[in-house]
């Protein structure tokens, strides 16, 4: 028998109308704040990925050559598409520019729990400018669609990366080093970045003080902390969220991202319901434009991962219920099947959600399917029911029954 690829997934209707409910409340967020929704292509040039994350994205990317010989990759990521786009399509319009998507991305990695080789992302981009009211815009939004989905326990934390940046160049940090030195450090990875910044020369004290920077984390009273421009942008950002209703946030200065372009505010959210691997959401300000031919211009965006807040949904309870059918239509014998069928298209015709007894099942057998897919109703088509124009109306959740005209039923369902 032969399976679905290793880090893939089938989706069963009852799994993909709950996806497409979730999708579709965070796509109502998004229009809320003013934002279009736009679809680039599954597979790229892959120097775009390359050009946005360095020359090491290549073990993760699944990349082919085209029969044109150019080197594709299929999209890991949905920034870099975003901003290409721009670049190719919009770099003339009005800004602020304020687009969303939705899609599957790909990474060869060893697939757990919540991750997966074909993954779905929700993302949002505010081109044109990096400002703390565009800040908290972006933020806000990401706290609104979290909030939206009903998740319960998460943590909104916010950074600065032009204050790490900073200590590390005042410490000796070569600049064509620093990407290097803050990936380590996004990830916590102390043991490893400790020989890194040694072998560059930096002294135990101070690889100790930026340690304890990137351990910098709590309310808003840790901004008084915070030194210089950095600091002052970021008591603005906060000041604008809270405006906005958000105050359930954390100052983080060890929220990197560890992305070489990013340049000041960075955020993520995480679940504490997923344990260690707990980022469902992760953003920040950033110029990427010039990267692909593009006059530079600074933009704020964020990206959720979708699979992993239904994974933190789920193991928080929270329960989708599939909602079936409005009516199912049956006829009580064979020469009623005819208007059985005038029936079920006289309501699909007023937008009711129907289905119809194709298999010739005997009324229990029917009704019993009626049930198992869910149906609100059973519309029941009878012989003597329809000399007078009418059929039966079977609730199905309590049983009752009642005689309704043909003419009345869509209202009658749909009241």
């Amino acid at each position: 028998m032969i399976q679905c690829p290793r880090g893939t997934r089938d989706f069963l209707p009852d799994e993909m109308e709950k996806r497409r409910f979730y999708e579709n409340e965070l796509r109502h967020v998004a229009k809320t704040f003013g934002f279009r929704e736009v679809e680039t292509p599954i597979f790229e040039d892959a120097e775009l990925f390359i050009l946005r994350s360095g020359p090491n994205v290549l073990k993760e990317l699944y990349a082919f050559k085209d029969k044109g010989d150019r080197e594709i990759a299929l999209r890991p990521e949905m920034t870099a598409p975003a901003i290409r786009m721009f670049v190719n399509n919009m770099s003339n319009d009005p800004k602020p520019i304020k687009i969303f998507y939705f899609g599957q991305c790909f990474r060869y990695e060893r697939p757990q729990s919540g991750r997966y080789r074909e993954f779905f992302q929700f993302g949002a981009e505010l081109i044109g400018s990096a400002t703390p009211e565009t800040d908290a815009e972006v933020i806000s939004m990401a706290a609104s669609m979290i909030k939206a989905l009903g998740l319960n326990e998460y943590k909104i934390r916010i950074g600065h990366i032009g204050v790490l940046r900073q200590r590390i160049a005042d410490i000796g940090v070569p600049t064509e080093r620093t990407a290097e030195v803050l990936q380590k450090l996004d990830k916590k990875l102390y043991e490893e970045a400790r020989p890194l910044l040694e072998e560059m020369g930096v002294s135990g004290t101070d690889i100790d003080g930026v340690f304890e920077l990137t351990e910098t984390v709590g309310g808003i009273d840790v901004l008084d902390r915070v030194p210089g421009d950095a600091g002052d942008y970021l008591r603005q950002v906060v000041g604008y969220l809270s405006a906005m209703g958000v105050n359930d946030i954390e100052i983080d200065l060890g929220v990197v991202r560890g992305l070489d372009y990013y340049t000041g505010m960075v955020f993520e959210a995480e679940a504490p319901s997923l344990g260690a691997e707990k980022q469902i959401c992760g953003g920040g300000s950033y110029t990427l434009s010039e990267l692909f031919g593009g006059e530079k211009v600074f933009s704020t965006g964020f990206a959720i991962g979708f699979d992993r807040i239904l994974l933190a949904m789920e193991k928080e309870g929270k329960v989708y219920e599939p909602k079936g059918v409005d009516a199912y239509v049956l006829a009580v014998s064979e020469d009623m099947k005819l208007k059985a069928a005038e029936v079920v298209a006289s309501l699909r015709g007023s937008g009711v959600s129907s289905d119809i007894d194709i298999m010739g099942r005997k009324m229990g057998k029917a009704l019993k399917y009626a049930s198992a897919i869910r149906a609100r109703y059973a519309v029941i088509v009878g012989a003597k029911e329809m000399e007078e124009g009418s059929v039966t109306l079977r609730d199905m959740s309590t049983g009752e029954q009642k005689l309704v005209k043909v003419e009345d039923l869509a209202s009658e369902i749909k009241r």
